[in-house]
């Protein structure tokens, strides 16, 4: 017959075999807290999950059509907004994964299915107009997409100021940057300066980077 040793919470029984008890039980509670620190401040954390997924989506997205209307910037007035719009296509992408691990801290997950990832993005698609050659019709996809993602922002931190103070800060965060990809396209349809230059480098991220474990 196999011996039984109980040090704290371990219990080995029998040669060989060895049990880890409560562990499940205190990875749960500690995957709990905060989400249940959100849910005592007010907050619908499935709703706001929905949300969070449906922007994650958004920023995933939207990296990949920027990446197709990128490439068909091109002339002389294509050209010259390639590179900030390549800027936005990166800081989109930092988006999406400093989205991610709050998802995950939430209790919540990402699809399995990609095609069901893409259609709960909280924005339509920013897709590439009829007419490739139109600069312009290429930059008001941009704004567009931009300005989707300024309201989508903003309902999030109205949702989570003062309530869930990690997601708020995260949600302002990818918010100074959206807002200023707005501007710099709003610039080139001339609605108006920006007051600010393109980045010092491609996905500097100067908001969202302290939330990034990637390079």
């Amino acid at each position: 017959m196999g011996h039984i040793i109980r040090v704290g919470r371990l219990v080995a029984s029998g040669p060989g075999k060895r049990h880890v008890h409560g562990l499940s039980e205190r990875g749960k509670a500690m995957k709990l807290v905060s989400r249940e620190m959100v849910e005592k401040a007010g907050v619908d954390v499935d709703q706001l999950l929905k949300l969070l997924v449906a922007n994650a989506a958004a920023e995933l997205t939207t990296f990949y059509y920027y990446t197709i209307l990128r490439v068909n910037l091109i002339g002389f007035q294509g050209e010259g907004l390639k590179a900030i719009a390549e800027d936005a296509r990166i800081e989109d992408r930092n988006h999406f994964e400093a989205l991610v691990p709050r998802i995950y801290e939430l209790g919540g997950k990402l699809p399995d299915d990609m095609k069901e990832f893409h259609d709960l993005s909280a924005c339509p698609p920013a897709r590439l107009p009829a007419n490739a050659r139109d600069i312009k019709a290429i930059v008001d996809v941009l704004l567009k997409a931009e300005q989707c993602a300024v309201r989508g922002y903003s309902n999030l931190c109205n949702l989570t100021a003062g309530k869930d103070h990690r997601t708020y800060d995260l949600a302002l965060a990818i918010l100074h940057e959206e807002i200023e990809h707005e501007a710099w396209f709003a610039e080139f349809l001339e609605m108006g300066p920006s007051g600010h230059f393109r980045r010092r480098r491609a996905g500097e991220s100067p908001f969202v980077s302290k939330f990034l474990h990637i390079e």
